[in-house]
This record gives structure tokens, sequence and C-alpha cells, in this order.
């Protein structure tokens, strides 16, 4: 498999903030694993959806994708890779879709708001 090096390990940090703060609101809760290393390849984070499950992701160049069915850990072997947070979630998680949808349907409204006014 051919490796590359995107990033260095401390912007592959500032890409997950950006994921992080991009989908926080749609998920219990997500962090940047503590035990597990990241390095020029790659970066993990640590996600709990809104049913309150726990994984494991592995971002890289590739994508994201799910390494442990709990935090900090990668006791799963897969080769599925999810372009984009959005796609990993709607895979793992049926109430990031409500989420979702709710987040759009306010948005939309305040926007149909602000034309009336």
């Amino acid at each position: 498999m051919l490796k590359e090096n995107v990033l260095d390990k401390e912007n592959w940090k500032v890409e997950a903030q950006h994921v992080i703060n991009d989908i926080k609101q749609h998920v219990s809760s997500i962090s940047i694993s503590t035990e597990k290393p990241s390095s020029n390849q790659q970066i993990y984070l640590n996600i709990k959806t809104l049913e309150n499950k726990d994984f494991c992701v592995e971002l890289s160049s590739l994508g994201f994708k799910i390494v442990g069915e709990c935090f900090d850990n990668d006791n799963i072997e897969t080769t599925q890779y999810y372009e984009t947070p959005y796609s990993l979630l709607l895979s793992i998680s049926d109430e990031y879709k409500h989420s979702f949808g709710n987040e759009l349907i306010d948005k939309l409204s305040d926007i149909s708001s602000q034309c009336r006014n």
C-alpha cells in the first residue's frame, strides 16, 4: 500500500480540529485520541454518537476509517474508508440523520424569515 505524507503531525491536529468543529453538534462527543499517537500519516478521533455508541476513527489522506468500537482502540480490521465525516456518520448513526435534518430545517427557516423582513 502506498503511504502518502500529505500533512505533518501538527497539521493533522489542525485538520482534526476542523472536523471536530464541523460535526460536534451532531454527536454526543468527539475528541482527538490521547492514547493513539498521531503521525504525519494519520490521526485518531474518539467519537460517541447520539445513540451513545463509541468509536475510534482513523483520519488519513485516504479518508475516515472506523478502527475500533470503543475509544482509543484499533480492534477492527477493515479497508472501508469514508470520504467525509458526514458519510461516516450516516453509516453509524441514525440520530445523525435527524440532527442534520433538523439543523438544515432551522437554517432554511432563518433564511425564509430574513427574506420576509
